[in-house]
């Protein structure tokens, strides 16, 4: 049986000014990898798995959106910064964000939106779809990221971003684990500094397509596992490609969705673990929070596991076609921490320290647990409600 695999091949190392080397040494440049997706039957797969150049291989995998679990209509009467964008403290902080380049891997963005207003575009798209925004949360999670005031109304955590990388990597349809390797790999090598995923790999649809191919329930459903293992294992390897960069000179930070697909509003043992890319090695998993009357809270439907929160629950910001629309869901988390970690750039960058280690340290090491509710499971929030720079 024929089977779509995406390969991540070793990047070749160059020395400034020497070209090629045959044998890299510690301090040579890595290039950017190589990644390829074909067509396979299972002999050939197992040879190109043990190739030397071969990282990591894996079957291309549905990717899906990880959908709002609420859409609401903005208050109109609301001005000022979002609960969000207080809750993470980024109103207080002299920091801007100007100067880091982020990207939003998603479904594209409404790029005449006025939230995005004197922002530096650069778009790419991985789908076989139209260029721009067909569902609108691509948008939204763009606008709580970098977006400018709409309407009197602070949506943006680092508004004073200036360049943004915007990989349409989902569309109507979704798209596949082999667009979202592709998609970090062309959003390192631009130069992004933060990258923000708000999406997961549809296993259940993987199951149905196997199926869909003749093969039997239990069969596609191992076969499926064994995917998703392959897939982690993917994701690990291009992050550690992007760390290993960061020694020269290169900051990237992943940050990626936990997932809705846990149900403590049915059952509080109702818990699902984080899911791929997030949980993979090497990427910076968010939660989603509540703000409720005793405190920040998890919600209810936020995967476990999670290294780091973010406001996730009526979280307002830019609306596809204008305007402002309030969503909930880990994927409004993502771009609050995105947001933060873009101002913590900033920061480190002015005190000639930014690093990938040193950019992650700050953003884990002062988050905080002191307004969750009593009682909060460690587990759900991780190190807590991440924190913008404050001087």
């Amino acid at each position: 049986m024929l089977e779509k695999y995406v390969i991540l091949h070793k990047p070749d190392a160059v020395r400034p000014g020497r070209g090629p080397g045959a044998f890299p040494a510690a301090e040579e440049e890595p290039r950017p990898p190589r990644v390829d997706v074909d067509e396979l039957k299972p002999a050939r797969a197992a040879a190109v798995r043990q190739h030397r150049s071969t990282m990591a291989m894996a079957p291309v995998m549905p990717m899906k959106l990880i959908q709002p679990v609420a859409i609401g209509e903005a208050d109109a009467a609301a001005a000022g910064p979002t609960w969000g964008v207080r809750a993470v403290g980024a109103d207080t902080s002299p920091w801007t964000g100007a100067g880091v380049v982020v990207a939003v891997l998603d479904t594209g963005i409404d790029p005449n939106h006025p939230a995005f207003a004197g922002v530096q575009l650069v778009r790419r798209n991985f789908t076989e779809e139209g260029d721009d925004d067909a569902h609108g949360h691509g948008t939204h999670c763009a606008g709580t990221i970098f977006g400018r005031d709409v309407a009197g109304t602070r949506i943006g955590v680092a508004r004073g971003v200036q360049k943004a990388l915007i990989g349409k990597v989902l569309g109507e349809g979704g798209g596949g684990s082999d667009q979202i390797v592709q998609a970090i790999n062309w959003a390192v090598g631009e130069g992004a500094n933060v990258l923000s995923m708000s999406l997961g790999i549809d296993f259940p649809g993987y199951v149905a397509y196997l199926e869909g191919k003749g093969v039997p329930t239990d069969l596609a459903t191992s076969m499926a596992l064994e995917g998703y293992r392959t897939n982690v294992d993917l994701f690990e390897a291009i992050a550690a490609l992007v760390s290993a960069q960061a020694g020269f000179g290169r900051t990237a930070l992943l940050v990626a969705a936990a997932g809705n697909e846990s149900r403590r509003d049915v059952n509080a043992d109702y818990e699902i673990a984080v899911s791929p890319p997030a949980v993979a090695k090497g990427f910076v998993s968010v939660a989603a929070l509540a703000d409720a009357a005793s405190g920040f809270a998890i919600a209810d439907f936020s995967n476990t596991g999670a290294r780091v929160a973010g406001p996730g629950v009526n979280v307002v910001s830019a609306k596809r076609g204008g305007g402002l629309v309030s969503m909930s869901g880990t994927s409004m988390a993502t771009p609050h921490v995105a947001g933060v970690a873009a101002l913590w750039a900033q920061k480190l960058a002015a005190e000639n320290s930014l690093d990938l280690r040193n950019l992650e340290a700050r953003l884990t090491g002062t988050a905080s647990a002191a307004r969750l509710v009593a009682g909060f499971d460690p587990v759900d929030v991780g190190v807590g409600m991440v924190q913008a720079p404050q001087d």
